[in-house]
């Protein structure tokens, strides 16, 4: 939750939105995928920022039920909801009237959501008063502490991690792809390392939507998608001012030259076939977040030049 209240700090910034999270003393665990769990947390945190009102307010809570739920809500001062907006909320590609707000959007992030909360176990939902403002919530089953076996598993898990210096800023790395094979091995493989933190999309439009949120480092995308390709993808990406200056690499099946000349020359930062070689796509990744870091220095001083 920490980590997602550090995520999502600028995006409320820039919207004059106040944010208040739990001061929790004993933590809470549940039950749960760590990647997906926080994706669903973001998904609401950013729509709760995306859909207040002008300095409005989102307070963020974390209680545990006596039969071993812990909820967490997060309740925001918007507009709030009609009943009948209540009940088409989790329908896919439907906005509620939204298409005209000047919010970027698919309307699909809310319908993720709920498959990612259920497949783990966990329910949704939505309360939410007109003029008044919505809480969006799921549960999840709460469980003990998780401990390590033992010390040498310790030992042999501190090992395998990449060492990063004190005080380096956590980036984010997003990964589009719907291969669920390929996902796990770039989600160990990032894994490896205290300095990233892998975002995923299963579609090619909840990238896009992703990226324009979240606006990560590095972008890692699959060409063969449902919905949108790869390609198409990457050129909504390059149209978008925001967006633009985001390093995309390439991770694809199709590995003819003519498919690697062809991403290359539609604006991928670097090309990647599958199988996915570990080295290669480890110093690739680490040429793309050198990239991204001189990108931002650039952008900084073009607008303390301005």
């Amino acid at each position: 939750m920490l980590e997602c209240q550090h995520m999502i700090d600028r995006q409320a910034h820039k919207r004059g939105i106040a944010l208040s999270f739990p001061d929790i003393d004993t933590p809470y665990h549940v039950y749960a995928d760590r990647t997906r769990l926080k994706q669903v947390l973001l998904n609401f945190l950013s729509n709760a920022i995306k859909y207040n009102c002008e300095n409005g307010a989102v307070e963020v809570t974390c209680t545990a039920s006596a039969t071993g739920q812990i909820r967490v809500n997060v309740r925001d001062t918007g507009e709030g909801l009609s009943p009948e907006n209540l009940t088409q909320l989790f329908q896919p590609f439907n906005r509620l009237g939204q298409e005209a707000s000047g919010e970027e959007g698919t309307g699909i992030g809310l319908v993720v959501a709920k498959q990612l909360v259920e497949l783990m176990g966990g329910v949704i939902g939505v309360d939410s008063t007109i003029r008044v403002g919505s809480n969006f919530w799921f549960e999840l089953l709460g469980v003990a502490e998780p401990r390590l076996a033992s010390e040498s598993h310790l030992t042999a898990q501190a090992e395998t991690a990449t060492p990063v210096r004190t005080g380096f800023a956590v980036r984010e790395v997003l990964y589009i792809e719907d291969n669920p094979a390929n996902l796990k091995l770039i989600e160990q493989l990032v894994g490896r390392r205290a300095d990233l933190f892998l975002l995923t999309a299963m579609t090619g439009d909840l990238g896009v939507e992703l990226a324009r949120i979240h606006l990560p480092d590095v972008i890692l995308m699959d060409i063969n998608l449902p919905g949108i390709s790869g390609i198409e993808a990457l050129a909504i990406l390059s149209r978008d001012p925001t967006t633009a200056h985001i390093p995309v690499v390439a991770i694809s099946a199709n590995a003819m030259p003519h498919d690697i000349e062809k991403g290359l020359k539609a604006g991928f930062f670097r090309y990647l076939t599958k199988p996915i070689r570990v080295n290669e796509f480890i110093d690739t990744l680490d040429e793309a977040l050198a990239h991204a870091e001189m990108n931002d220095q650039r952008i900084l001083m073009s607008e303390r030049a301005a």
